[in-house]
């Protein structure tokens, strides 16, 4: 194992791609702030509101160390292109089709960028060596499984949603490249994060907006539902640490979570109080592709790369919704 003092590694030039979006904006202002080089490229797609990911992109414009290519990760001659004229010494790969009930609905969408686009980056990398590919994977990875909390030495093998399907596949491709090729990775399976900057069309989100504007929330299995939210700032700091604490010759996939899974009427509770009203519920039943519970075991992130979530849900959330409230121009 390599330990290495990222703050002084401003010589550094990272790849994020994605880097529009929530988690690749925040891990992007991060490296910049910590003086690290970034080369941000996202294709700025519609799925959610663009003027968001505008406003997050302008955030990044402000630092001088800052590039931005407007690209898609599925074509392959624009990630060759950039990946050999970069030459970075990280590729931060956050670029994915994301939405669980979305993949029901538009699936090609998750195999051109999440598994075309993945290739394209594996092969760049491969014809343009980096010390390591660091990619985002997913808890959604772990199924139905009921071996809580979830393992990541666990065989994942049953999917229940295409977008978990592509998260497996995307872990089983670095692999092979790891072994044929010797391309470093390092897959993180994030779980349920949350926070301020954070996509519309996530739950606590959509909880928020509906609860301040007195509009009736989806709940889903009628409440009996449990995940492990995971505050931005903790899962950037395990992604950072990635950097600082693998070597160049390996593979491996963590677990990036709070380790303490909250049950959803509780959740809606602390939104409830952090917004100061109450929520109109409208119960309703599982839906396909969904899981009952979410539960990381953290372990393997702790011990090997030092990684500490230490943000509890109630902070998170009141973070989140004062964000929200500014951003939105409301009046609490």
């Amino acid at each position: 194992m390599v330990t290495q003092n990222i703050t002084k590694s401003a010589e550094y030039h990272v790849l994020v791609t994605g880097c529009a979006g929530f988690i690749g904006f925040n891990v992007s202002k991060r490296l910049l702030e910590l003086g690290l080089k970034v080369t941000g490229i996202d294709n700025l797609n519609d799925y959610y509101n663009v003027s968001l990911k505008e406003a997050r992109l302008n955030l990044l414009k402000k630092y001088d160390k800052f590039i931005f290519h407007k690209a898609d990760i599925s074509e392959a001659s624009v990630v060759n292109d950039l990946i050999s004229e970069g030459k970075f010494d990280y590729v931060i790969n956050l670029a994915a089709q994301a939405g669980v009930r979305y993949s029901i609905e538009n699936p090609k969408a998750f195999i051109d960028s999440n598994i075309t686009g993945f290739f394209n980056i594996l092969e760049a990398c491969r014809k343009h060596p980096v010390k390591r590919l660091i990619y985002a994977s997913s808890s959604s990875v772990y199924g139905g499984s009921t071996n809580y909390p979830y393992s990541a030495e666990e065989n994942v093998n049953k999917p229940v949603s295409l977008y978990a399907a592509t998260k497996i596949s995307n872990e089983l491709m670095a692999h092979s490249y790891y072994s044929v090729y010797g391309l470093p990775s390092t897959g993180l399976r994030f779980f349920t994060v949350y926070g301020p900057w954070g996509r519309p069309d996530m739950a606590y989100y959509l909880f928020t907006d509906g609860i301040v504007k007195g509009k009736p929330i989806n709940i889903y299995n009628h409440g009996e539902m449990e995940r492990d939210y995971t505050y931005i700032d903790d899962i950037v700091d395990g992604i950072t640490k990635v950097i600082e604490y693998r070597d160049s010759e390996s593979y491996d996939i963590y677990n990036l979570g709070n380790n303490k899974p909250v049950k959803l009427m509780d959740f809606i509770g602390i939104l409830e109080k952090s917004i100061g009203k109450k929520a109109i519920i409208n119960s309703m039943d599982m839906q396909p592709g969904d899981v009952i519970k979410t539960a990381a075991d953290i372990s393997k992130s702790m011990e090997e790369l030092k990684f500490n979530p230490s943000v509890p849900i109630e902070e998170g959330i009141a973070k989140f919704v004062d964000w929200y409230y500014e951003f939105n121009g409301l009046k609490r």
